[in-house]
């Protein structure tokens, strides 16, 4: 099992002193469930885990009513990341790394939230078999530009869709039905997760915004 873990964490607590207190905070919890995930052998477990520690180096509120591609917030976390990464690293894990997980998680329906919008009885199937081929286009065009931030807005709004399943109650613990998205998903933020804090570790002196959610110590 991956150990990202431990090399961040020793980096952290030698420079954590030096950073200011919005990106300590935001270090501190990421690094904390990310160590969780990769102590974790189930799946589901550690997919929800990554999530979480993504989550609180992201430290905004994430508003389900909207997709993650569409939030402008968020692709300005994700341009930032990847104006900051000098050493390629979310370039890698798209386009060397990985690219065949991600394609085959843009490829499926059941991590397109158009998809359960119409399980829900809230779209008819044409509507969202037309919302889901609009999406593909606007992935495949994000592929053939090699546009990474976009690229992974998109993958993660799929990846999301996949975390509101489990959180909400709307999938089984285990379920033979999920278990290639959930692979597929825990393969990319097993590798996107600790690149995304280490890019933040490199650049303490960007403004990130508040971490906001207080917590009692950032000791450990």
């Amino acid at each position: 099992m991956d150990n990202h873990y431990q090399k961040l964490k020793a980096r952290q607590r030698a420079e954590r002193d030096s950073y200011p207190d919005n990106l300590g905070l935001r270090v501190h919890r990421a690094l904390s469930w990310l160590h969780r995930a990769e102590q974790e052998d189930d799946p589901d477990s550690r997919f929800i885990f990554l999530w979480i520690a993504f989550n609180a180096a992201y430290a905004t509120e994430i508003d389900d009513r909207q997709g993650l591609s569409e939030q402008a917030s968020f692709n300005a976390f994700l341009r930032k990341l990847h104006d900051l990464d000098q050493g390629k690293r979310l370039d890698r894990i798209v386009w060397s790394a990985y690219p065949g997980a991600i394609r085959i998680l843009l490829d499926n329906p059941y991590v397109f939230a158009g998809f359960w919008d119409y399980q829900k009885g809230n779209q008819t199937e044409e509507q969202w078999q037309q919302s889901f081929q609009a999406a593909k286009k606007a992935a495949n065009y994000a592929l053939s530009a090699q546009d990474t931030h976009k690229l992974l807005a998109i993958v993660l709004a799929r990846i999301y869709t996949l975390r509101n399943q489990l959180i909400h109650g709307g999938a089984t613990w285990a379920s033979s039905v999920n278990r290639e998205q959930i692979r597929d998903c825990v393969t990319i933020m097993g590798e996107l997760v600790p690149a995304v804090i280490e890019i933040m570790m490199d650049s303490p002196g960007t403004l990130w915004g508040d971490a906001s959610y207080p917590v009692i110590s950032v000791a450990g």
